[in-house]
């Protein structure tokens, strides 16, 4: 899918060196889920993510301890850009921007007075520091829930809507939104009437969405669903689980749409059946162990793991290196095109290597 023919023409916002919006690529969000006044664990996780993929981090800040960690991050060398969450005190958001953080998350009606939001306005807009307005079906304003009665989608757009004018009131449109709710039919619907109603750049992510199997799932269907319709422009996989996997995750979610210019390796295997004579389910997963090991995962390829070779070259023909299992055996192929055979035991090592083979001809 070239992305960019579909997509929603939104503003360009820039936080730190990653530019979000207009025809930039997808980018990769995550959060740390230390203790933000523990330097040395957030740094450590923050360098994790980076290495992972992840585009830009995100790290709460519910104190001035926590503040003090934004400021020693940025002045430690990392060049993944840093988000400050922020809930309720304004003063920790000027705080941050005194200190270069990258990005401020918060919601300006939250923040107390008029005045209070025309503060961090200003300290963003002389430090070039967006704002991510953030709105989740636990945050909506008392007289927007009493309007609706419930956190619908529309209810959660007209919140965002509300935040939105408080900053444009200000003259502030250095602006990214996200709205996320738990209910993924309400979180797709909720982005769409969004989408519908203002250029800024959106981030998608489907809130509480649980452990790592359902909430894969849940991100894949929500996330998933709205890109295919051209709309979001920065994303994060929320999991109850270990960060970097949300990275993981997320790239998954890119290389399923077969995004342009954003697509790693592409695995496809059949479910197995009776024809089935080869230990597939076993070899697939040692299969991306031994890519995740060689770090190939990045790699641009599609690579076919196939159960037999009644239909293995031909369902994958596709593919640009594969297999099709035998009794103890199985065919290499290319592009549908059978190049020989190699033993069960040597069928990793071998499809390793040609992939090997197949990056270093295209750079």
């Amino acid at each position: 899918m070239k992305y960019n023919d579909i997509r929603r023409k939104t503003k360009e916002v820039r936080v730190g060196q990653v530019a979000i919006g207009g025809t930039n690529p997808i980018a990769i969000q995550s959060m740390t889920n230390t203790d933000t006044a523990d330097f040395f664990a957030t740094e450590k996780q923050i360098k994790a993510l980076a290495a992972r993929g992840c585009d830009i981090v995100r790290v709460t800040v519910p104190n001035r301890e926590s503040a003090e960690t934004v400021r020693l991050l940025k002045k430690s060398g990392i060049s993944v850009p840093i988000v400050a969450d922020i809930h309720f005190d304004y003063r920790l958001a000027l705080l941050c921007a005194e200190y270069g953080v990258d990005k401020i998350r918060l919601n300006p009606g939250n923040i107390g007075s008029d005045e209070r939001v025309g503060e961090v306005v200003r300290a963003c807009r002389e430090r070039q520091i967006p704002i991510r307005i953030g709105v989740n079906s636990g945050s909506l304003e008392k007289h927007i829930l009493e309007k609706y009665g419930a956190p619908t989608p529309e209810a959660l757009c007209e919140s965002a809507m509300y935040h939105v004018r408080l900053l444009e009131k200000h003259g502030f449109e250095d602006i990214v939104i996200s709205i996320k709710a738990s209910d993924v039919e309400g979180m797709i619907r909720a982005n769409r009437l969004l989408a519908a109603r203002v250029p800024y750049p959106l981030h998608l992510g489907v809130t509480e969405a649980g452990s790592y199997r359902s909430g894969l799932v849940k991100s894949a269907i929500g996330i998933g669903s709205l890109l295919a319709d051209g709309i979001g422009d920065t994303v994060r996989v929320s999991l109850t689980d270990d960060p970097c996997l949300e990275v993981d995750s997320a790239k998954d979610i890119l290389n399923a749409l077969a995004i342009e210019g954003q697509s790693g390796m592409n695995i496809v295997s059949c479910p197995t059946c009776g024809r089935t004579k080869i230990d597939l389910i076993s070899l697939v997963k040692r299969f991306e162990e031994a890519v995740d090991r060689e770090g190939l995962r990045g790699v641009p390829v599609h690579v076919a793991l196939m159960g037999c070779a009644v239909n293995g070259p031909g369902e994958a023909r596709e593919a640009d290196i594969g297999i099709a299992g035998g009794e103890g055996e199985a065919l290499l192929f290319a592009r549908g095109e059978i190049l020989g055979k190699v033993r069960e035991e040597d069928v990793i090592d071998t499809l390793i290597e040609k992939i090997k083979e197949w990056k270093e001809k295209r750079g």
